[in-house]
């Protein structure tokens, strides 16, 4: 057969030698990885905490990506070329951990020294261009993950400033209706007068306490997991408050049911939550009247916020909670930055947010926590 009909020409055959050479780096890959585990978890920050599954992340298809480079004949050129994978772990390290970028830079250098190492034990010394290819792996690979941390971090410091500048509009439209009232009814009597100048007291030192928070937050370093300054409290009279401000713009509204539940939460975080329920459901809703349910079963507490509004669209089920999610064909578009952030103090709280919507029911959100959130929460620093 001419050379022309041949599907693999001799000169792009590996040699045999080439060939046992790519096998035998191939079967390092258990060896790198388990000796790179070990080292991490003695020498990173943060890394001893970490599951096996997140620590070891994408390192072995890194690992898979530069026994290929180092392959005669193979057309990727680093572990980096052509793909994703080192970005892919910057990523999962800014949601994931508690690693700032020195810990990451210092992975891919561990995980240099390991490779090395393990070629060197098995008698494969790396030559000259096998030092190259494996130095370029890991500096592209150090770039790619460092540039994908740091925009998951902006992203979450935007999604923070976003979301409590959002909450903010709450007390501060109480502030202003409060004052409204006073400017236009001179007649008022004294205890209505003290009952509004003390709302707006109330609520200005809130917008104080969400300006502390957003500086707070935005130099903390556990991505979306939010630090929380629990204490225990009953909330009942805190839905009740929350209820009390709908009312005040749409008078009986806002209907709370249930009884006093008293456990360990972070107290601000669940005003900020209950009141961005209600505020999408006043969005969202009919006139009809919202109704905060409060229950108690086996050790948690079950928040529930209803509407009778249209219900949500199938489609829409699954996105409700996406960050920054707007929604132009709703009754009244937003930014999808209230119900996010419920979220987040749900699953930081050690529990859950969850949606109940139909035609025949109406919209139901509900919120799921431990009645004693301690053993799960990470308090604030």
């Amino acid at each position: 057969m001419s050379l022309a009909h041949d599907p693999v020409s001799p000169a792009a055959r590996p040699h045999p030698r080439s060939r046992l050479r790519t096998q035998r780096i191939a079967d390092l890959r258990d060896t790198v990885l388990q000796e790179w585990e070990h080292r991490v978890r003695a020498s990173v920050r943060g890394a001893a905490q970490l599951l096996p599954p997140i620590l070891i992340d994408t390192l072995p298809a890194f690992f898979d990506h530069l026994a290929e480079a180092l392959s005669a004949g193979n057309p990727r050129q680093t572990a980096a070329s052509n793909s994703n994978v080192p970005a892919v772990h910057g990523n999962e390290r800014a949601r994931m951990t508690s690693y700032g970028p020195e810990q990451v830079i210092q992975e891919y250098q561990i995980f240099r020294d390991c490779f090395a190492e393990a070629a060197l034990a098995a008698g494969l010394p790396l030559r000259r261009g096998d030092w190259a290819i494996l130095h370029a792996s890991i500096d592209i690979a150090i770039r790619d993950a460092i540039r994908e941390f740091t925009a998951m971090h902006e992203s979450f410091q935007r999604r923070i400033a976003a979301g409590l500048s959002h909450d903010m509009r709450n007390p501060l439209s109480v502030i202003l209706i409060s004052a409204q009232l006073l400017q236009r009814q001179a007649g008022l009597e004294p205890d209505k007068v003290a009952e509004l100048t003390q709302r707006i007291v109330d609520h200005g030192k809130r917008l104080d306490t969400m300006i502390e928070e957003l500086l707070d937050t935005l130099s903390y370093h556990r991505g979306q997991q939010l630090p929380l300054a629990l204490s225990q409290f009953d909330l009942l009279p805190l839905a009740q408050s929350v209820c009390a401000q709908v009312n005040l713009q749409q008078p009986g509204k806002c209907q709370v049911a249930g009884a006093g539940i008293t456990g360990w939460w972070c107290e601000n975080s669940l005003r900020r939550a209950l009141e961005n329920l209600l505020g999408n459901a006043v969005k969202y809703g009919d006139d009809g009247v919202i109704e905060l349910r409060l229950e108690q079963a086996h050790g948690r507490v079950i928040v529930t916020v209803h509407n009778s509004g249209p219900a949500i669209a199938e489609e829409q089920m699954t996105r409700i909670f996406d960050y920054l999610r707007r929604d132009n064909h709703a009754p009244a578009p937003g930014w999808g930055i209230g119900l996010p952030y419920v979220q987040n103090v749900a699953e930081s709280h050690g529990g859950s947010i969850a949606v109940d919507s139909a035609p025949a029911s109406g919209t139901s959100f509900i919120l799921d926590l431990p009645v004693d959130c301690r053993p799960y929460v990470h308090p604030a620093a």
